[in-house]
């Protein structure tokens, strides 16, 4: 017998003795119970949350990677392309307009665990930043206080104009990442590069459940 169903049949017990009670014990045993039902209410509802998935734009990170594309495709993205296990798509992703994303899985599971959004190139620091800070922004008020944040350049001095800073970017000097925690995985936000000519905020989504079964999986390899 769980939790509510406990409370219930004590619910139904002391009914069955408020015959012959004044109204006043009615009510303190009424709010008893009710305290009760509602801390079982919420330890349910938190329980059943540690079972879920981690979503990607309302999609779940589960099943098959085909399975995955196809709910993608039925969410507006197009399917460039599949390649060792990651699949390639382009469409809107959190107000931005043509963002890559990367549908990862391990090959010999075949089963998804990781979401990778890529956003538009920037080749200024004033813009790449922005998106950084934005996106940091949003992603702070739906999921709380980041549990890791590191944002700096590893040189002597700080950087101090928009040419200086991107040419530490292109060097993998800057370290800027933010990280949060929640019941059903974790989220990283991050400056990322391709070379001198090529930077971008990447945004990676690790399902909590399925990265505990492939590292389960991978153990049992060893």
């Amino acid at each position: 017998m769980d939790i509510v169903n406990f409370l219930y049949s004590i619910v139904v017990r002391q009914l069955s003795k408020l015959t012959n009670k004044n109204l006043i014990e009615m009510k303190t045993i009424f709010s008893s119970i009710l305290c009760l039902l509602i801390i079982a209410t919420s330890f349910a509802q938190n329980n059943s949350d540690s079972n879920e998935h981690m979503t990607f734009k309302g999609v779940p990170i589960d099943g098959t990677l085909n399975e995955y594309v196809l709910k993608m495709k039925n969410s507006g993205f197009t399917h460039v392309g599949t390649e060792t296990g990651i699949a390639m798509l382009k469409g809107d992703f959190a107000g931005y307009k043509g963002c890559m994303v990367g549908v990862a899985t391990l090959k010999q599971k075949d089963l998804v665990s990781k979401i990778t959004a890529v956003f538009p190139e920037s080749d200024t620091w004033s813009s790449l930043s922005s998106d950084y800070y934005n996106l940091k922004e949003l992603l702070t008020e739906k999921y709380g206080e980041p549990s890791d944040v590191v944002e700096k350049f590893d040189t002597r001095s700080e950087p101090r104009d928009d040419k200086s800073k991107m040419y530490e970017v292109g060097m993998n000097r800057c370290k800027y990442y933010t990280t949060y925690k929640t019941e059903n995985g974790s989220i990283q936000l991050s400056i990322e590069n391709d070379g001198f000519f090529t930077s971008f905020v990447r945004l990676s989504y690790f399902d909590k459940i399925n990265s505990e079964i492939i590292r389960e999986k991978a153990k049992g390899d060893l």
